[in-house]
């Protein structure tokens, strides 16, 4: 078969799983073996684990990302009256978590160069409601921790990490999850570090914070039977905590990989740049853990971004996008009272970002592959432009 008819997916979970299948079969038959499914002995010990690698004291599992968010900022006390910064390019479970906390969603636009908060936007928008700020370590490159403690401590602010696509990461001496009083983290499969279903966590150094998030986390639960506030039942389940520990130790490698295929990308890309196909920047160097590869289609393209990605499909070659819709223009959200024209960074970058493909195992040969099928793209565009 021609190595360019291969098809190549969005993500391959199997070049991951397969080398620890093993293991990974070994840490469920012992779950099954304890018969302690819900807050077992692997859920305590991968949430030590996890909070020590996110450069934190104390983790808490739950059974998403958007409940980490949730009964997170909860467990932070921020709740009715306050109003919360989050970026409007960012995918809605950050919004949902803000609007179930009960506080008031205050959304800001983004860096079209690295789609990640404007602070610069986010410190015009402060009122005296304003009690904390979500930066977004979106497509698994941290927001500038300098500058959020600075934009904090200026104007008192509790910083909540939203850092589901961020395991890991690291910036400026910090690793996504200790810039703040607390973060959330999703271990959705796809992630950089994923369960076999849903799954999240909130890390946190502050034990009254984590104390609280347990409690929350278990219908408020301070002892059984006994609750102290309402809560909710969001448990990050033992058979999933028992294969996130065990793929654990992999992670740092897997990022590793993930950084050399972006570094690849880059330099396979730069002739195209100048056709208008922009790398997202890192501003990170070795701390961007590449959750997702994306690239801007700029104005200056002669192709619009669904005629690149059609061809790409065509060719066996799928990709994504994150997020075709900013927050704000969601209808769900409409009562928010924001309207097309806020947020023009975030609006632009809708419309021009494509993610490609991007996980541990992907090849040399196919990230070639890849780069020339958008080149063939444009390169039939200027044919047929020079044939008119």
């Amino acid at each position: 078969m021609n190595k360019m008819n291969l098809k190549i997916p969005f993500v391959d979970l199997n070049l991951q799983h397969q080398p620890i299948q093993h293991q990974l079969q070994q840490a469920i038959q012992a779950v099954l073996a304890q018969g302690d499914f819900i807050l077992g002995k692997a859920l305590a010990n991968f949430e030590t684990a996890f909070a020590a690698a996110s450069g934190t004291e104390y983790g808490v599992g739950v059974a998403s990302g958007t409940d980490a968010i949730a009964l997170g900022l909860q467990a932070c006390n921020i709740g009715a009256g306050d109003e919360v910064i989050l970026p409007a390019n960012t995918f809605v479970a950050t919004l949902i978590g803000v609007l179930r906390a009960g506080a008031k969603p205050i959304l800001v636009d983004c860096d079209p160069q690295t789609a990640l908060i404007d602070l610069e936007a986010a410190a015009k928008v402060i009122t005296p409601s304003t009690k904390a700020i979500i930066p977004v370590h979106l497509y698994g490159q941290m927001v500038s921790p300098r500058q959020l403690l600075d934009l904090a401590d200026t104007y008192k602010l509790l910083i909540f990490e939203d850092a589901a696509q961020a395991h890991l990461a690291e910036r400026e001496g910090y690793r996504a999850g200790s810039v703040g009083t607390a973060a959330a983290f999703s271990f959705y499969p796809s992630k950089n570090l994923g369960a076999f279903g849903d799954g999240g966590m909130l890390v946190t150094r502050d034990a009254d914070v984590a104390q609280k998030m347990v409690r929350l986390r278990n219908y408020g639960a301070s002892q059984k039977y006994f609750h102290v506030e309402s809560g909710t039942n969001s448990r990050l389940d033992t058979l999933q905590a028992a294969v996130l520990l065990e793929k654990l130790p992999h992670l740092p490698q897997w990022n590793r990989d993930r950084l050399k295929i972006a570094q690849q990308y880059d330099l396979e890309l730069a002739p195209l740049v100048s056709a208008g196909i922009i790398p997202m920047q890192n501003q990170s160097d070795a701390g961007h853990v590449y959750h997702l590869y994306v690239i801007k289609i700029d104005d200056t393209c002669a192709l619009e971004r669904q005629r690149i990605q059609d061809q790409l499909s065509a060719l066996g070659i799928q990709t994504g996008i994150h997020y075709p819709i900013p927050c704000h223009l969601q209808p769900a959200f409409t009562n928010l009272g924001y309207q097309a024209g806020d947020f023009p960074q975030a609006e632009q970058l809708a419309k021009q970002i494509l993610s490609l493909p991007m996980y541990p195992g992907l090849s040399h040969s196919q990230i070639q592959q890849v780069v020339t099928a958008i080149a063939s793209t444009l390169s039939g565009e200027q044919q047929q432009l020079l044939c008119i």
